[in-house]
C-alpha cells in the first residue's frame, strides 16, 4: 500500500513540475524563451529541451525501455551541453512536443512497473537503481530546473509561481529591493547602525 502510495505521490509531483515548466514559456516572445540569461547561458527553452532528453534517458534507457526516437548516447562527449539551447530551426513547438511526447514514454515506464522495479544507471557511481530512486531524481531534478526558470522568467516580466492560478499579483518591487540592498551593504560595512 505505501509502495502505491509513493509512486503515486512522486508521479504527481513530477506532473506538476513538468507543467510548471511549460507553464514559464507562456506569453514570451520567440527571443525570449531562448536567449541567454546567465553567464553559462542557461535559457527557459533549453530548460525543456534538457529536461525531455533527461526523462527519455532515465525512464526509457535506465529500465530497458528506451523512447522510439533518436537522442544523443549519454556519453556523447561532442553532443555534452547540446541539450540546454534549441537552435534557430528548432521551434518553441518542436522542443515542446517532444517533451510531452517523453511525458507519455515516461508515465507508460512508471504505470508498467512496480516501485521497485529494477533498472541499470550506468553513468552513476551504484548504477543498480530502482523505480522508486529514478522517480526521486526526476523530481529533483525537474523542481531543480522550475526553480531555475522561476528566476529565469522573473528578470524578464517579473512573473513568479508555479502556475498561473497561484502566480501572485506583479507588482513594482523597487521599494523591497532597495531595503534589501541596503542591508546587504550595511553588512557587508560590518553591520547596520543601531
Amino acid at each position: 500500500m505505501i509502495d502505491e502510495f509513493a509512486k503515486d505521490y512522486l508521479h504527481r509531483q513530477l506532473r506538476h513540475n513538468r507543467e510548471t515548466m511549460l507553464w514559464k514559456l507562456d506569453g514570451l516572445s520567440e527571443y525570449d524563451i531562448r536567449r541567454p540569461l546567465t553567464t553559462t547561458g542557461t535559457n527557459l527553452l533549453g530548460l525543456v529541451k534538457h529536461l525531455a532528453l533527461t526523462e527519455a534517458r532515465y525512464f526509457g534507457l535506465v529500465f530497458g525501455r528506451p523512447f522510439p526516437e533518436a537522442m544523443p548516447a549519454w556519453d556523447d562527449l561532442d553532443a555534452r551541453g547540446t541539450d540546454m539551447w534549441a537552435t534557430a530551426d528548432e521551434t518553441r513547438a518542436d522542443v515542446v512536443d517532444r517533451y510531452q511526447r517523453v511525458w507519455a514514454h515516461a508515465d507508460a515506464t512508471i504505470n508498467a512497473l512496480q516501485i521497485d522495479a529494477p533498472g541499470h544507471v550506468p553513468w552513476w557511481p551504484r548504477p543498480d537503481v530502482m523505480l522508486f530512486n529514478i522517480l526521486a531524481h526526476l523530481v529533483n531534478e525537474t523542481s531543480r530546473h522550475a526553480g531555475h526558470a522561476d528566476i529565469l522568467r522573473e528578470q524578464l516580466d517579473g512573473s513568479t509561481g508555479t502556475t498561473a492560478e497561484y502566480a501572485p499579483e506583479r507588482r513594482d518591487w523597487s521599494a523591497r529591493r532597495a531595503t534589501i540592498e541596503q542591508a546587504a551593504r550595511a553588512a557587508a560595512d560590518g553591520g547596520s547602525p543601531r
